[in-house]
């Protein structure tokens, strides 16, 4: 726009030279095809071209230059053409009005390039633009409303919940040709595509002569408008369309003062020395008939005085919402440095209203070790689910030597005599598997002491009362269950019953369940099934079960005391106990004249005294 203007100024001053030179002949300043774009009109519709060289009136103005001895002449490039042609005013169809040139109506053939020329004896100057006829058949059009319209599409906003008059473009110049007052047709077609022709449904939207009056501006009146001029001119009817966007803006009762969003007051950006370094500002403009501006400022001076060329700005729309626009500015350092650290950096916004500026805080970012962090953190989460792994695999494994490291002993907190007393049923198949399996590993491969009621009672005691006295004197009640556990009499009930309660009572008694054979849940005596929930279960699975270092004998010690002696002092110790144990039995059996059977079942014989 400034190259523009300047280069007027250029031609003027060297009209003025030319003058005094006496030149006969002009040259013709020539500014090539207009950018505004291609001028579109409807045919059969009145359409008309301004020149765009009085596009700029400090420049170049109609009057000023009439004044002056200028002269605004017409050319037409048609289509297909190498020729300009002069366009005659005397034309009835084709018309000149001050800066325009009138197309009343305008038709298919007047497509092309038109140039306009203002010129005197001394400068000349001339602009072109692009016409473009379009035909009626061209457009697709479903109903009568909203009419066809080929121009483009102009804008107005108007504050919320206030009052307007909308015009039709190009009204009043039809109005000084017309023969007699032009009427003006309005349609709206709503933001949901709904299409209403005046006279609408409210009364909030009246029309008062040609103009469209809004008493007052609700969202749902938003849309495009169009109206439709018709006037007589020469005994012919002419007519045209223009179509108007209508939105809302905020109501003008509200503060227009702009803002600062951020940076906020307590924000910090941190920085590091070596980087590229972006500052975030952002601020709101009310929607306001006035210039807007936001900027940077790096120790007072904006970017432009600046001399590093590290120092550069984005700016950018962010958002538009009823007028109000959020434009942002983003201040981008280049490389960095520790002086840059020490600067002051202000973003400052200001409109026709107000002014405010803020200033960002800076804080240099110390580095963190982020590689040996990402390491050190992946060598301990895959520690970790080693040791998950290992753990869930060989926890058994683990617990035990945890046990035989610091594990205490329970024989020196206790006066018990047995570590393991043996419960069962009294038959063949059971019989056999706890004497020769469990009795011989617990006693011969582990070290325990077992506690066997058919092996270790003595004749004549009651039964009773040698059971609770064995489970008494035992820190465990091995059960080993079976189909037949609880129909063999009282006396498999009475152990279990024996080691509840004193498991309950005084809480240096665990019961141990042994699964030797699968039972059902109906078989299982009311007894277990109450301390099933707090009773350790361990299964046995036939030949897998039978090697020392199964899952059955490792889960087995997990639930029996610990043993922290030497084998050593574990054989002497059990070798005393048997010593006693038979001694014991001798000594019984040579007073009551005992004798035992070969199921060690004991049996009374009283002699005969002479």
């Amino acid at each position: 726009m400034s190259s523009f203007i300047s280069t007027l100024v250029f031609l003027c001053s060297v009209a003025a030279v030319t003058q005094s030179s006496h030149l006969t002949e002009s040259m013709c300043y020539d500014w090539g095809e207009s950018s505004d774009g291609t001028v579109t009109v409807l045919e059969g519709e009145v359409g008309w071209l301004s020149c765009p060289l009085f596009s700029h009136p400090s420049v170049y103005n109609y009057t000023s230059t009439q004044s002056a001895g200028h002269n605004l002449f017409w050319y037409r490039l048609p289509e297909g053409h190498d020729l300009e042609q002069p366009i005659r005013s005397n034309s009835s169809r084709l018309s000149k009005s001050r800066e325009r040139l009138w197309l009343q109506p305008a038709a298919a053939e007047d497509s092309g390039l038109y140039t306009c020329m203002l010129r005197n004896k001394s400068s000349c100057s001339k602009i072109a633009m692009r016409l473009k006829v379009l035909r009626r058949e061209d457009l697709v059009q479903d109903s009568d409303c909203p009419p066809p319209v080929a121009a483009s599409t102009s804008s107005v906003d108007i504050p919320q919940l206030g009052g307007w008059i909308l015009d039709c473009p190009g009204l009043q110049d039809v109005t000084k040709m017309a023969d007699s007052d032009p009427s003006v047709t309005w349609y709206h077609v709503t933001l949901s595509g709904s299409c209403y022709k005046y006279p609408f449904w409210n009364i909030d939207r009246q029309k008062k002569g040609s103009s469209l009056r809004f008493f007052v501006m609700y969202d749902t009146y938003c849309g495009l408008y169009f109206c439709t001029v018709t006037y007589q001119r020469r005994g012919k009817t002419l007519s045209f369309t223009r179509s108007i966007n209508v939105s809302t803006i905020h109501p003008t009762s509200l503060p227009k003062e702009p803002s600062i969003l951020q940076p906020v007051r307590s924000r910090v950006f941190p920085v590091r020395q070596g980087m590229e370094v972006r500052l975030q500002c952002r601020g709101l403009f009310p929607s306001l008939e006035s210039l807007w501006k936001i900027w940077w400022t790096v120790d007072g001076k904006t970017l432009d005085e600046l001399s590093d060329h590290r120092f550069s700005n984005i700016n950018s729309q962010v958002k538009y919402y009823k007028g109000d626009r959020t434009e942002e500015s983003l201040l981008v350092i280049q490389d960095f440095g520790s002086a840059d650290l020490k600067r002051q950096y202000n973003c400052s916004v200001r409109n026709s209203r107000g002014f405010e500026t803020r200033s960002a805080q800076l804080k240099e970012d110390v580095s963190l070790p982020s590689v040996e962090l990402g390491c050190g953190l992946g060598v301990t989460l895959v520690l970790m689910l080693l040791l998950f792994v290992v753990y869930h695999v060989f926890w058994l494994e683990l617990l035990l030597i945890y046990r035989s490291w610091f594990g205490s002993d329970e024989r020196h907190t206790d006066d018990k005599e047995y570590d393991v007393y043996i419960s069962y049923a009294r038959n063949s198949e059971d019989e056999q598997f706890v004497l020769s399996t469990l009795r011989t590993v617990l006693e011969n491969e582990l070290g325990y002491s077992v506690c066997i009621f058919d092996r270790d009672s003595l004749p004549g005691g009651t039964i009773t009362d040698e059971t609770l006295s064995f489970v008494a004197r035992s820190r465990r009640v091995l059960v080993v269950l079976s189909p037949g556990y609880a129909t063999q009499g009282s006396q498999a009930l009475l152990e279990l019953k024996a080691g509840i309660d004193g498991m309950a009572l005084s809480g240096d008694l665990r019961v141990i369940l042994v699964q030797f054979k699968p039972v059902r849940w109906q078989g299982w005596v009311r007894e277990l099934r109450r301390a099933r929930v707090a009773l350790a279960l361990v299964q046995w699975q036939g030949d897998k079960s039978s090697e020392l270092t199964s899952r059955f004998w490792k889960r087995l010690r997990v639930e029996l005391p610990v043993r922290r002696v030497s084998p050593r002092a574990e054989e002497e110790e059990g070798n005393s106990k048997e010593l006693m144990r038979l001694h014991s039995q001798n000594s019984t059996n040579s007073q009551t004249g005992l004798i035992t059977d070969s199921n060690k079942n004991p049996k009374k014989v009283f002699n005969c005294a002479v």
